[in-house]
């Protein structure tokens, strides 16, 4: 059976951003330190690296106080039926499948065959059809805690080009751009519109995450889990570039661990991709439906496993009638 190596799909690798001198710094010694003591658990068993994600996962929890918040404060809003023990279960789980994730993201940059045979997808159709009518497809996904072995499993099916937001830390914007070279096509800075046209023109398929609260100045107030929440419109703009009788074709995609964390002995984990149906009737002449559209889109897939999605992010931090919801 091909390997993930074997069976992936890259029209070409970027250049590697090269090595500067200055990640010697003292300033960058921790990170260093971090990836010795770190890296080196990847070859474990995945068994045993779902095991220490746990536990760093918890660990985290504990520590780091401020994100142990938010989440708390997310999952209050989006889940206010929920009893409150079992929400504070729910961002445990969080941390926990973070934790995990760590480990998943670290192997599918420098490991990525310890996933094979590990997957399944439903709605490829959706993303082969549209490619054949030369559609360019912009495939809307989310933050969730698997986000890169996410990538690296839709690679399997097609290539794909990312659009992210560079890391403020340059070693860490240097590590993490090298690793991805070899899953992604491209990797489009958020603010790089040129290269992002472009992709589109040529027909890429790219993948563009709209979950995150970046405010107002190129955003809308939608609904997500029904609290209002700055959401960017980016997508619709993004939905009116290139060919103007063939326009991109606007579809989500969700990927999470359908195994439990506690992996049994000798069992794999499964991974699940599902891709939606392209969305009909947007762009609209309405930027705050379409927006909600969106949300709604997003949160249905979200649902499917609340706890593998990032909470810990602000997401409702900009309020239009200036409602603190974070200390």
């Amino acid at each position: 059976m091909p390997s993930i190596t074997d069976n992936h799909k890259q029209t070409h690798v970027a250049n590697e951003q090269p090595f500067q001198w200055q990640f010697l710094h003292p300033k960058y010694w921790g990170i260093w330190l971090l990836l010795a003591l770190i890296l080196p658990l990847i070859y474990l068993p995945l068994r045993w690296q779902f095991w220490l994600g746990q536990k760093l996962g918890i660990g985290i929890y504990h520590l780091v106080k401020s994100r142990q918040q938010d989440t708390l404060t997310n999952l209050k809003l989006a889940f206010p039926e929920k009893p409150e023990i079992e929400r504070i279960l729910m961002a445990k789980q969080v941390f926990v499948n973070q934790g995990i994730g760590i480990f998943e993201t670290l192997c599918a940059w420098f490991r990525p065959n310890i996933f094979t045979r590990t997957m399944s997808i439903s709605g490829l159709q959706h993303l082969v059809n549209a490619q054949n009518q030369g559609k360019a497809v912009l495939l809307l996904g989310a933050h969730y805690t698997m986000l890169d072995l996410g990538g690296r499993l839709c690679t399997q099916f097609f290539a794909v080009d990312c659009v992210y937001r560079p890391q403020n830390n340059a070693l860490l914007e240097w590590l993490i751009y090298n690793a991805r070279r070899h899953i992604f096509d491209a990797q489009i800075d958020h603010k790089n519109m040129r290269q992002l046209v472009k992709s589109i023109k040529e027909g890429h398929v790219i993948w563009y995450t709209p979950d995150q609260d970046f405010g107002l100045a190129h955003g809308v107030m939608a609904e997500f889990f029904g609290v209002p929440a700055a959401t960017i419109t980016a997508p619709r703009r993004l939905a009116k570039l290139g060919d103007k009788n063939n326009p991109p074709a606007v579809m989500a995609v969700h990927f999470y661990r359908q195994t439990p964390d506690n992996l049994p002995r000798g069992k794999r984990p499964h991974y699940h991709i599902t891709i939606t149906p392209a969305l009909s009737d947007y762009p609209s002449d309405n930027e705050v439906a379409d927006a909600n559209k969106i949300n709604e889109l997003l949160e249905g897939l979200i649902r499917i496993d609340p706890t593998q999605y990032m909470w810990f992010h602000r997401r409702f931090k900009n309020q239009a009638d200036g409602t603190r919801y974070y200390d």
